[in-house]
């Protein structure tokens, strides 16, 4: 169900950014929208994971015998998964994450806060939790979800820059009401897409990590320790909104003002953790 749905709103978020395109220069304007979101693909499918690691600092652990790459190591093979690489994040906030476009070119990384707070068994689920991602290809779609959300609200800028100085009347796009209409709403759609993908994508993970260890409690235990934590405000060194959802707990949670849920990148960690209690009498 949760794989429809993500797929549905991934279709919903193209259509959306291709039919700016056709509303502002018909049918030309929809071939541009579309072949920019194949160059914007391009750039996330190849480079986004580099660029990434490189913000947050991550260092490669090469060291076999460290704590995370065995753990990581264990769970791959019970996965039959390829060996991902695995970074250390020099920052004492606890929190990891995983990318990647395939199986091949991914990577988990886990801060170091992260591995000094968890015991073995929390540090299992969250690993096992990051691999179910990468099993899923979840951070590619995350990935492309979020660069469409990207390319749409800087379109909106350009409409609402364009209709402050008069835009072109000569065409309906050009009426400068109805442009600053859609200069509010299409980010807000598309942030919206974007925040319901990224929750279907982590229940999906929280199960499979459940799966692949054959126990929830670990996760469990975990998802509430970095909640708790969160909650104190102490952001992620250089977190941004645009990669919080790629990270177990989003780094901003306990900074957030109380707007619903509709804007969250996560489910809450009570409802994450009701539903991996219910997985209990599944394994």
């Amino acid at each position: 169900m949760e794989q429809i749905k993500t797929v549905f709103l991934l279709t919903l978020l193209t259509v959306l950014f291709v039919s700016i395109g056709f509303y502002f220069g018909g049918t030309n304007g929809m071939l541009i929208a579309f072949l920019l979101a194949a160059g914007m693909n391009f750039y996330a499918y190849y480079y986004s994971d580099k660029q990434v690691l490189s913000h947050y600092n991550a260092t490669p652990i090469e060291d076999t015998r460290h704590p995370v790459y065995i753990i990581t190591k264990r769970l791959v093979q019970k996965a039959n998964l390829p060996m991902p690489k695995v970074y250390l994040i020099p920052d004492h906030t606890p929190n990891a994450f995983a990318t990647g476009r395939n199986y091949e070119n991914a990577a988990v990384a886990v801060t170091m806060g992260l591995y000094e707070m968890l015991n073995e068994k929390e540090l299992e689920g969250v690993i096992a939790h990051e691999l179910s991602h990468i099993k899923h290809y979840d951070m590619l779609i995350g990935t492309i979800a979020a660069v469409f959300a990207g390319a749409i609200a800087m379109i909106a800028n350009m409409m609402q820059f364009s209709a402050m100085f008069g835009g072109n009347n000569n065409r309906q796009g050009g009426n400068p009401i109805v442009m600053i209409l859609m200069a509010i709403l299409l980010p807000l759609a598309a942030s919206v897409i974007q925040m319901t993908v990224s929750r279907s994508r982590e229940f999906m993970a929280d199960e499979g990590a459940a799966k692949m260890t054959g126990n929830v409690e670990g996760l469990q235990s975990a998802l509430i320790k970095l909640e708790n934590y969160a909650k104190r405000g102490n952001p992620l060194h250089n977190a941004t909104e645009q990669t919080a959802h790629m990270f177990i707990i989003n780094p901003f949670s306990g900074m957030k003002s109380s707007l619903g849920n509709l804007f969250r990148t996560h489910p809450t960690t009570e409802d994450r953790i009701a539903r991996l209690e219910e997985l209990k009498f599944d394994l």
